[in-house]
């Protein structure tokens, strides 16, 4: 059997899901495009059918599945349309703005007997894959804190905004809720636990048209683990070297420090060793690089396995809420000035 799916959205995302759904995926077919003004140009490119609506192209018994490469604030509503058109779904992250969606969505799919699944790409590069199987095999010893900075120049986020306006309505996530899921995700897969507890900062200092441009979070986990969080998109030129998605694990023997896209390093001993070195690539002007696709790959390929082999995805609904209820926790904390314990109950 071939998985037929769908896309729905023809941004930068839309296309680097078109390009490894055909190029690298196997057991999947790209059907059929819809969404954005870009979508005929999209499926032209790939000589697929531009679906004339989103209605359209959940309405084709071919496709099988859908990923969602669309602005969070609209993932709930094309989670609950494409369950009820008895399609699986991929969102991308984060996966909606806020709990309460994301409930919405996963209830969708439960009801509707289709897999929901949520990007997480950080879990399938071959650096973190890595790092995490040092963890696993016990290279530094029990895990008790973890630091992790996404920072980037205010020069980069205008030109976000400008380019993207999505990012700026207050019904969507911005640009911390995506990044920070990110960031939030790969803390729960390293320390295999829960967060109990966020006690968080957020505030805007520049006039970037979004209201938590800059974060900074203390995350208690379940297991005992300390963890810090800080993400802000409004630093000076240069900004800071190696800051764009950065882990330091500290652990009872040793130390793990990696920047996603330039190093893992071991600290053991008296001395920090290189442990890998990824392959560089330009994120912008090589999108359908091999190199930069691997992580996107994997996600889509455990997501079409997890349909053939007619079982629950491995990073599914519920993994993608928790990470979303850990940023919701910050902007909790930051209101109301008290530590927010986990785990949240949904606004009604």
């Amino acid at each position: 059997m071939t998985v037929g799916i769908g896309m729905i959205g023809s941004g930068f995302m839309g296309l680097t899901y078109s390009e490894a759904i055909s190029k690298h995926v196997r057991g999947a077919k790209l059907v059929g495009v819809a969404g954005g003004k870009r979508a005929g140009e999209l499926a032209g490119e790939y000589g697929v059918w531009a679906a004339p609506s989103i209605e359209a192209l959940l309405a084709r018994d071919d496709i099988q599945a859908v990923v969602l490469a669309t602005p969070d604030q609209d993932r709930r509503d094309l989670t609950v349309a494409a369950a009820a058109a008895g399609k699986h779904v991929l969102a991308e992250k984060p996966m909606a703005p806020t709990i309460a969606d994301c409930d919405v969505m996963i209830a969708a799919c439960e009801k509707a007997g289709v897999n929901l699944a949520v990007v997480k790409t950080e879990r399938y590069r071959k650096l973190t894959k890595r790092c995490k199987q040092i963890i696993d095999e016990g290279g530094i010893g029990p895990v008790r804190m973890l630091r992790t900075v996404s920072a980037f120049p205010i020069t980069l986020s205008r030109e976000l905004f400008a380019s993207r306006p999505w990012m700026s309505d207050p019904a969507g996530g911005g640009l911390f809720m995506g990044m920070a899921t990110h960031n939030t995700d790969f803390l729960r897969w390293l320390t295999g636990a829960n967060a109990v507890k966020v006690f968080a900062q957020v505030t805007t200092f520049s006039d970037l048209p979004s209201t938590a441009q800059s974060v900074m979070a203390q995350i208690v986990f379940d297991n005992g683990v300390m963890a810090h969080m800080w993400i802000t998109t409004e630093l000076p030129p240069p900004s800071i070297p190696s800051s764009e998605v950065r882990f330091q694990i500290v652990g009872r023997d040793a130390m793990l420090d990696l920047e996603n896209f330039e190093f893992l390093d071991l600290g053991k001993g008296d001395k920090w060793e290189r442990i890998e070195t990824p392959e560089r690539f330009d994120y912008l002007k090589e999108p359908k690089s091999p190199i930069r696709l691997y992580p996107h790959i994997g996600v889509v390929q455990e997501f079409v396995d997890s349909i053939l082999e007619k079982r629950a995805p491995k990073v599914g609904g519920a993994e993608g809420r928790a990470a979303v209820e850990i940023c919701e926790a910050c902007l909790i904390s930051a209101r109301t000035g008290q530590a927010v314990d986990l785990p949240l109950r949904a606004a009604k």
